[in-house]
């Protein structure tokens, strides 16, 4: 009797949740939309430096890494290295206020580290209805990437505005600022940004034939991080990465990309066989990056621009190839990965493991 009478209540709340699901799914939504329209995860910072991976992959599609794009909150100041596919998106997936970011500074121009750039300034100028356009930071080819999305957003600034009006997309705030500085020469600090006691400076790296290409130094009250982009192994970069508390690197794995190589000429993909030989000559091994830590005695590696994608069980060691006994303190990088370097201390902490 006992067993017939809780298979009753069990059997009446069956019916009651599936009778009222569309109530208790309207609850949940609500709840949920006012927590992700009120969410500011910048609030929830201590003063210091933080760095976040809002794309720790390359040009690839991955599971869980979207196209380069690093952010950089300095107090509470929101800028971002690179604007690659989704990267905009999983700021916003990560409780970072997409309006309220203050910069963006490129790297070097590839197509993976930019195909972003114009959703970040439409969405950027309509989520705060912010009256100046987004700046973006690059050496000399920059204002020709800016001025080619402008001109390829101009009618959606058009149709927003006459949507929307002054109160969400005034027209002053429209699209992307270029702002030019010139190629570092090997051995100097190029300075870029001055702004609530955080300095940007820019270094060369060797991408070539992609030139110019640059990295980036971070340094605010103490704490410092350095953002490579895409490079081979540089001296330069190891030069100034020095002591800095956070190296955020990038890495192609040659043994898997030979293995890429070898499963294009089996299948007769002449186009993917020369791809996959050709980017061996512009990227740093995560052996070499290994090395370029341990040299430049930095605090933490953390590992972003990941090629070939994460996509089997294991592959992470395959990946490494060694170079966890190079360099131990390191981390490879998912989307949402972020780090926290409290003002004034030597603490490095981990705040996310991804998203």
């Amino acid at each position: 009797m006992k067993k017939l009478v809780v298979g009753g209540f069990i059997l009446v709340g069956l019916v009651v949740a599936v009778t009222q699901r569309g109530a208790i799914t309207e609850r949940l939504l609500e709840r949920g939309m006012a927590a992700r329209m009120s969410a500011n995860r910048l609030a929830g910072f201590g003063d210091g430096l933080h760095i976040a991976l809002c794309g720790a992959g390359g040009p690839m599609p991955a599971p869980a890494a979207s196209g380069p794009c690093v952010a950089v909150v300095a107090g509470q100041d929101l800028y971002v290295v690179d604007a690659g596919t989704d990267g905009l998106r999983n700021l916003a997936r990560m409780g970072y206020p997409t309006g309220d970011i203050k910069a963006v500074f490129l790297t070097h121009f590839h197509s993976d580290h930019i195909d972003g750039l114009g959703e970040m300034g439409t969405i950027r100028w309509v989520g705060a209805a912010n009256t100046t356009p987004l700046p973006v930071y690059g050496p000399p080819g920059v204002a020709k990437v800016v001025n080619g999305l402008n001109m390829a957003y101009a009618q959606d600034f058009v149709y927003r505005h006459e949507h929307h009006g002054d109160s969400v997309a005034p027209l002053s705030g429209a699209g992307l600022e270029a702002r030019y500085f010139p190629a570092p020469q090997e051995g100097v600090l190029t300075p870029v940004l001055e702004s609530n006691g955080l300095t940007v400076e820019a270094l060369r790296v060797d991408h070539a034939p992609v030139a110019p290409a640059v990295a980036y130094k971070f340094s605010y009250k103490g704490r410092t991080a350095l953002i490579s982009g895409d490079t081979d192994k540089s001296a330069n970069l190891e030069r100034f990465a020095r002591g800095v508390d956070l190296l955020v690197h990038e890495a192609l794995a040659p043994n898997l990309l030979i293995m890429m190589n070898e499963a294009a000429v089996a299948a007769g993909n002449a186009p993917l066989a020369k791809i996959t030989l050709d980017v061996l000559t512009y990227h740093a091994s995560p052996v070499e990056v290994a090395e370029t830590a341990r040299d430049a005695q930095v605090g933490h590696l953390l590992y972003y621009h990941i090629v070939p994608p994460m996509v089997a069980p294991g592959q992470e060691a395959l990946w490494l190839d060694g170079a966890e006994d190079i360099f131990p303190d390191y981390t490879v990088g998912t989307d949402g990965v972020s780090f926290s370097l409290p003002a004034n201390s030597d603490v490095i902490e981990q705040t996310a493991s991804g998203l």
